[in-house]
């Protein structure tokens, strides 16, 4: 634990260093990757350092710094939690908006830092569930439904989410993503598990949708 926080704190010095020294854009990924940072764990990017960057006089770097932090960080998950697509399409509209001088620089980190601090919360939640971080994606995938989480609480829906990922390794095959008939035998066995689990009825389908979306993501992972 110890040496883990020094890391994290060797990395945060580097990072400040690149800012501190106004490189020009390039140099920027440059030394971030010369840094060992090229992909970093978000957990370097604590409340103090985000005000940091957010107050910090190069704004332009600070920003640039951000998104290839955020756009490393996202990247890595993309294959295996359907949440990380939203969430780098967000860092993309974001960017682009900055570009079309549709937002100030001063907003665009704003809006990255939020982003930042939903992705952290994420992880944070993940760790006191006690999850894995697959059992965490289904997790992910039925606690989108706000009428779910009025009706059920969080550790009905983390036994609900450990239920369904051991539902779908057992009822997995080799290719089963591309084969019709097992993809129509895991939606029966995901929908009774939601009911049996008390999940809203009206909402199973989509529920559904979401489970067998990101079940393919980590489809060799069930197997």
């Amino acid at each position: 634990m110890r040496y883990a926080y020094h890391f994290k704190g060797a990395i945060q010095c580097a990072i400040r260093q690149i800012i501190n020294d106004a490189i020009v854009s390039e140099g920027v990924v440059k030394l971030l990757d010369s840094t060992g940072i090229a992909k970093p764990n978000l957990s370097i990017l604590s409340e103090e350092f985000l005000s940091e960057l957010a107050s910090h006089k190069h704004k332009n770097l600070a920003l640039q710094t951000l998104q290839k932090l955020l756009n490393d960080e996202l990247s890595a998950r993309l294959h295996s939690a359907l949440s990380a697509k939203s969430l780098i399409e967000r860092l993309q509209k974001t960017m682009q908006k900055y570009q079309n001088n549709l937002l100030s620089v001063a907003e665009a980190i704003e809006e990255l830092i939020a982003l930042s601090k939903e992705l952290i919360a994420s992880d944070t939640q993940r760790q006191d569930l006690g999850l894995k971080d697959y059992e965490y994606a289904f997790y992910e995938a039925i606690a989108k439904n706000e009428n779910a989480k009025e009706v059920m609480s969080k550790n009905e829906l983390k036994e609900l989410s450990i239920a369904i990922f051991q539902t779908l390794k057992q009822n997995v095959s080799l290719d089963w993503q591309h084969k019709e008939s097992v993809r129509a035998k895991l939606r029966v066995a995901v929908k009774r598990v939601l009911k049996e689990y008390g999940y809203p009825p009206d909402m199973q389908k989509l529920a559904t949708d979401r489970i067998i979306a990101q079940a393919e993501l980590v489809a060799s992972n069930l197997v």
